[in-house]
């Protein structure tokens, strides 16, 4: 059996935190814009219905990222949204005949709120909705009205992205690709992974039988999707972030409409990271209300699954890797579910079979073991192989403690070392349970 010491001497060295940037195609090495806090945005769901474990699996990889970056000594502010007043909200309040787009998305905030306090996901103490930013979507709207970016055109609002140089940097655009003849875009969102080549809407103005419209300085109606984000992030983080993060679907035109409206403005970079989490599959196929095929937390917690293990299988294959929910994936999941808990199990439980000396190399063992596992967490949140590494490490642990080579304090440093990644991956440790 390799020395366990000499294991975790090759991991040694700063930690730093690299991440795979979709911004550069390349992993690069974080460094803050400022020294005082990390300014971290995450795309919140639309609350037009509840989220599904494929948002789930997003959010819950934006959530290691800001735990890691906590880990590493950062402070983080970071920001949510709740997206409740886009087309396909407006859409369903009126087919259900609802009066108020609240009630259709109040609820929905509530089950999300319920499943992220079960999935383990740390949320800030405030979200911000669009509807409580209109006044802020208007600001910006005037401001690129004024500069010649955005006009009006048959009562609404739309951005010309040949305005902004660099558009479509973020996705790798082929601008070669752009029609020569104007082409406008109304809708919010546009079905598919395709691009919109054209102008994209920011206003929304009053049209006959709309009953969810603002009263603002530019007149009746409501700020487009394409606005919402940058309106949020404007008011309640600045023009300035540090990361960026968000699903795939984000990278097909929404997030590079966001840098074309917020460079647009601030003249500098809205943020030097960006992160896109990939797809979850279910039996192969992208989940879909037409294909019936949409799986919600609660329907997996009812056929018996744990909150517990919920996180850890939507966390068991790396976040830019697609993830399919198939028996085969489930059962792999919980092979090394239940091999790390049994393993921390035991560690806590068993004593040492003789009492012998400790190993003089074992005083700095807890410590070269926590920076073993946040190596790998710095390796781009790298949690499968986080996992691995603490699954052969504990084997280790509990070789040298059955061996009596471990003294009660060499075993409280390493659980107080497991409690504290506890607080990073959020399924060390067992349910209801702590390390020490």
């Amino acid at each position: 059996m390799e020395n366990v010491v000499e294991l975790f001497s090759k991991l040694e060295g700063a930690l730093k935190l690299f991440l795979q940037n979709t911004l550069t195609r390349e992993k690069d090495k974080f460094e803050p814009r400022n020294q005082s806090g990390v300014k971290l945005f995450t795309c919140g769901p639309s609350v037009y219905n509840l989220p599904h474990i494929g948002n789930y699996r997003t959010y819950l990889f934006e959530d290691i990222l800001e735990r890691t970056l906590e880990a590493l000594g950062y402070r983080v502010k970071r920001m949510i949204n709740f997206t409740d007043i886009e087309d396909k909200a407006v859409s369903e309040a009126k087919s259900l005949g609802l009066k108020s787009l609240s009630k259709l998305t109040r609820p929905n905030e509530e089950q999300f709120f319920k499943d992220a306090a079960a999935l383990g996901i740390r949320l800030p103490e405030k979200i911000p909705r669009s509807s409580a930013s209109v006044d802020q979507a208007v600001y910006l709207i005037c401001r690129l009205l004024e500069q010649g970016q955005a006009y009006w055109h048959q009562g609404d609002v739309f951005f010309d992205p040949l305005s902004f140089e660099g558009f479509g940097k973020l996705y790798g655009l082929d601008m070669s690709r752009w029609p020569d003849h104007k082409i406008r875009f109304r809708k919010d969102t546009y079905p598919g992974q395709r691009w919109n080549l054209g102008d994209f809407i920011l206003w929304h103005g009053k049209k006959e039988g709309d009953p969810f419209v603002w009263e603002t300085r530019i007149g009746s109606g409501r700020p487009a999707w394409n606005i919402q984000d940058p309106a949020m992030i404007s008011e309640h983080l600045g023009f300035e972030l540090d990361i960026c993060c968000g699903g795939l679907d984000n990278l097909y035109r929404h997030h590079d409409y966001n840098i074309a409206v917020m460079e647009s403005l601030s003249k500098t970079t809205l943020a030097p990271y960006w992160l896109h989490g990939e797809h979850l599959l279910v039996d192969g196929i992208k989940m879909s209300k037409s294909k019936g095929n949409i799986v919600y937390p609660e329907d997996l917690f009812r056929k018996g699954w744990t909150s517990e293990f919920l996180r850890f299988f939507l966390l068991s294959v790396h976040y830019r890797s697609g993830l399919n929910l198939n028996s085969a994936t489930i059962d792999k999941a919980w092979s090394k579910f239940t091999r790390l808990q049994s393993l921390t199990d035991k560690f806590q439980k068993e004593e040492s079979i003789t009492e012998k000396m400790s190993l003089p190399e074992n005083s700095s063992l807890a410590e070269t073991f926590l920076n073993g596992a946040l190596v790998h967490l710095a390796d781009d949140l790298d949690v499968p192989s986080t996992v691995m590494f603490l699954i052969k490490s504990l084997e280790q642990f509990q070789a040298l403690k059955l061996d009596g080579l471990l003294n009660r304090d060499d075993q409280n440093r390493i659980l107080s070392a497991l409690t504290r990644l506890d607080r990073v991956l959020g399924f060390v440790c067992g349910t209801n349970r702590i390390c020490r």
